[in-house]
Formats: C-alpha cells, structure tokens, sequence
C-alpha cells in the first residue's frame, strides 16, 4: 500500500504535502518513524500518515525509557544475567504466563508478515501490563529488600530483556542501548537468541486469579472518580466473594492501589450505608461515610443538576421549534439531539447518585 498525508491524498510535488523522513527523524527519532510506519500496517493497504502518530510512537519510546532506568536504578551488584528466580509470587507468574503468550503470538504475526497487528500487541502489553501494572506492583517488594526485592528484579531484567527482542525489528536503536545497559548475555541485542514459548511459563490459574484482583481495582477506581473521591482519601473496603483465599493472598495491592485503609475479605457482610462495587468475581462494600461528606456531596450534585435541567429545557426548546429545525443545517440539528441525549442520561446518573445518598 501507499504511505498517504493525514488527508488521505497521495503526496506529490504539486500539493506539496511530501515529507521528508530525515526531517521527521531530527524532530522524532528514526525509532518513532518506523514503529509509526509499522503500527496500523496491513499488506495491501494504504495508511495515512501524521506526525500526532509520530509523537504517540515517541511517547511510547519514552515510556519504554523511563521503565529501563526504574530497573536500572533498583539493581543489585549480584544480577548479572537476565533469570529467573526459584520462588514466584502471585503478580510474578501473572505477567509471565502473559509475556510468555507475547511471545508466542508475536513470533507467529512475525511468520505471517503481520507486522500492525505484532506491534499493536507489544505496544499494549509494554504499556498497559509491563508499565501501568507490574512495575507499581514491585514497588513495595523493591523497597523492602532482600530476597523479595530480588526475585522481583530477576522477573523485570527477564521481561524487559524479551521485550527489548521482540521489539528490536521495530525499534532497533532504543532497544539496543537499553538491552546494553540492563545484565545481558552476548555481544548485541541483534544476534542474541529470540525469545521462545516456554511450557513451564503457562501460569493459567495464577494468570485469572489476580486478574480477578486487577479488575476490582480498576471497579472501585472507577467509583471513587465518579463520586469524585480524592486518591488521598482512603477508606475501609469489604469484599464479599466466593475466591476468599485469592483475594486475602492480594490484600495488599487492594490496600496500595484502591486507596483502601484496610481490606476485609470474606464471604459475606452486613455493612449499612455501603457504596457496593460489584465485578464478575466479587462485590465491594464501601462504607459512604468513609468516601464523601454527604452533605456536600448532595448540595455538589443538585447544583450539576440544575444546570444539566437547563440544558436539556434549552435543547428540547430549539427542537420544538419547527422555523429552527426546517432552516438549519441537518447537522447542526443532529448536534442539538445528541447533546440533549447526553444531558439525559447525565441526570439520570445523578438522580440515581443523589437517591444512592
């Protein structure tokens, strides 16, 4: 396929909307082209091309930086090769049984030249799984020291070597020098063994269990922003689920990353006046005293809801308006129906806040 400008026109001399790829790298990096001309590829067809890509790849290449010099700076003397410990916890067998079907998955994409969808799995795992999630997770292992603190390294040097690998098609030159810094065995990232689907890797069990975990942080994330709840203010959580022992065994990360005082877990509680949090393995118990003054909260929410009457009064009055509906733009008049849509369902939201109080 053709590589065409944002607008989706072929570039030529006389539109004048050719770039030039030297120019993008002086601004970018020659990583942060290729990778863009990588993401989104599909043989045969046309991409266009934008420099908001460009600096997404950037960003990117960034956020593979910043994790590298975490490791780096959290290192002991005594790693000396990218291994794995004797003893693996829960969130270490998570993000290995994934990278281990990473690696699996991107080496077939790679055999079948599918190279948009191989970088489209990378990007995903290295940001949202690698950075966002296992990263924090080692934090308070890294912090603690000794053994733990250990084996977590093992498990990062491991990861981030087989990522570096598997990303060093696409992104040649930052892989390099940070594969060069971290322990390593052999002379260049480019000669180095590929990384290979290893059967001892396949944590299934342990994989679902914490991603049970993951899901309710996220849930109760989600609640405290849609009440508006500071991160800093914590409060007690009690979870009600059937998978006791696998929420007691990840408490802590509940308490880190849920902003929870302390953590309860058992099969069932009577908790009055509780915010319930519910996923597909359980249902959080916050009590709503601990989250928000409700009197500020209830007088926060009649005043958004005053205003969104308002809006929705003013949009139903143009619609009504027949002179206005038979003159304007057809899409000036399918704005207006979408904002007052949206209004609705924004004051059901708060309605079923303000009867939650």
């Amino acid at each position: 396929g053709l590589v065409r400008d944002a607008q989706g026109r072929k570039m030529s001399k006389s539109l004048g909307n050719g770039i030039d790829p030297l120019q993008i790298i002086d601004q970018y990096g020659a990583d942060a082209l290729r990778f863009t001309l990588a993401t989104g590829n599909s043989p045969g067809n046309d991409m266009r091309f934008s420099e908001d890509k460009v600096n997404a790849s950037r960003n990117f290449a960034n956020k593979l930086w910043n994790a590298s010099r975490f490791i780096l700076m959290n290192l002991s003397d005594e790693l000396t090769k990218p291994e794995l410990p004797g003893e693996l916890c829960i969130e270490d067998k998570w993000v290995l049984s994934i990278y281990n079907n990473l690696v699996k998955e991107v080496t077939d994409n790679l055999d079948k030249f599918e190279l948009g969808i191989a970088v489209q799995k990378l990007y995903d795992f290295v940001w949202d799984i690698f950075c966002d999630w296992y990263i924090e997770l080692t934090k308070p292992r890294l912090q603690a020291g000794g053994e733990t603190a250990l084996a977590a390294q093992q498990v990062l040097v491991y990861v981030m070597n087989g990522i570096l690998k598997l990303l060093h098609p696409f992104m040649p030159f930052i892989t390099e020098e940070i594969w060069q810094a971290l322990p390593h065995e052999g002379e260049s990232i480019m000669v180095s063994p590929w990384p290979v689907f290893d059967p001892a890797l396949c944590f299934e069990t342990e994989e679902k269990d914490f991603t049970k975990i993951m899901e309710m942080i996220r849930a109760i994330r989600n609640c405290r922003a849609q009440m508006n709840v500071p991160p800093k203010k914590k409060a007690r959580v009690f979870i009600e689920t059937k998978f006791v022992d696998v929420f007691t065994q990840c408490k802590m990360f509940i308490e880190r990353l849920a902003s929870a005082s302390d953590v309860e877990v058992a099969e069932s509680f009577q908790v009055e006046g509780a915010v319930q949090v519910i996923t597909d393995a359980a249902r959080a118990l916050i009590p709503m005293d601990e989250l928000v003054d409700k009197e500020k909260e209830r007088a926060r929410l009649q005043k958004e809801k005053a205003s969104c009457e308002k809006d929705i009064a003013m949009n139903e009055q143009k619609l009504q308006n027949e002179n206005f509906v038979s003159k304007a733009p057809e899409h000036v008049v399918n704005q207006i129906r979408d904002k007052l849509a949206k209004s609705k369902e924004r004051l059901a939201k708060i309605e079923e806040s303000l009867k939650a109080l």
